[in-house]
């Protein structure tokens, strides 16, 4: 299969308002794509519609090879996702959370574990582990729901600004851990408002405004778009092209 994710066409309304207006984008497996536009632009409408938790009101989503709404299951079986409000059971700790998703799965645990380990080490969250998700900052929560979201070693992840609440080390460890992840072959959407990492981390890049894909392609790419100089920054280009 040359594309995870293929999406043509694909259209949202909610009533009179017209969230995604007909979008296009494919994403290979490898590529680190940040999803990029202001509050408002169809960023966590796309993502739910590739989750299949909305139904399209026109267009196709297709996740390895999956409908994303004939077949959401199957789709949410084989992804890793990671919201940007992540929620647990408050009565379990953050062990017991991830042991309870992999049995869901029906994953082996032990080898799920000797994956996460340098996740684990990387994000400095061994002593999170056995404290109950009650007490976890938002901080905390962010990286418990990456660990999740990593736990089944999916080909594909959908990410909903993953390093959001974060400390600058950890979200550090959070680019390098994608740039690796990437590196490995898994294929990243990472939706986002934070443009510098974006323009670090991402090999390709959507930018999406009122519904519409506007820009499309690496930083230098949206660059040009957007018509500034080759060494403005990502936001002077971003800030161009929603005006």
């Amino acid at each position: 299969m040359s594309q995870l994710v293929h999406v043509s066409g694909l259209r949202k309304s909610f009533g009179n308002n017209e969230a995604l207006s007909g979008i296009d984008f494919t994403l290979a497996p490898g590529e680190l794509v940040g999803l990029l536009g202001p509050n408002g632009a169809g960023k966590t409408t796309t993502l739910k519609l590739l989750l299949g938790m909305l139904r399209p009101t026109a267009g196709t989503a297709n996740v390895l090879g999956f409908d994303c709404t004939t077949s959401s299951l199957e789709v949410k079986r084989r992804i890793g996702y990671s919201p940007d409000e992540p929620a647990f059971y408050n009565f379990l700790t953050g062990r017991e959370t991830i042991d309870f998703a992999l049995a869901i799965r029906g994953t082996d645990a032990k080898a799920a574990w000797d994956e996460l380990e340098p996740m684990i080490k990387l994000l400095d969250f061994s002593a999170q582990l056995d404290v109950l998700t009650s007490n976890y900052s938002h901080g905390m929560k962010k990286k418990l729901a990456l660990l999740l979201a990593l736990a089944h070693t999916p080909r594909l992840l959908l990410l909903d600004e993953p390093t959001n609440g974060l400390d600058p080390p950890t979200s550090h460890a959070v680019r390098e851990l994608l740039s690796r992840k990437a590196a490995e072959g898994v294929g990243i959407l990472v939706s986002t408002h934070l443009l510098d990492m974006a323009d670090r981390m991402c090999s390709r890049i959507l930018v999406l405004h009122r519904g519409a894909l506007i820009a499309e392609g690496s930083s230098a790419d949206v660059r040009a778009r957007a018509g500034v100089a080759a060494d403005a920054t990502l936001e002077d280009a971003f800030l161009r092209l929603i005006k």
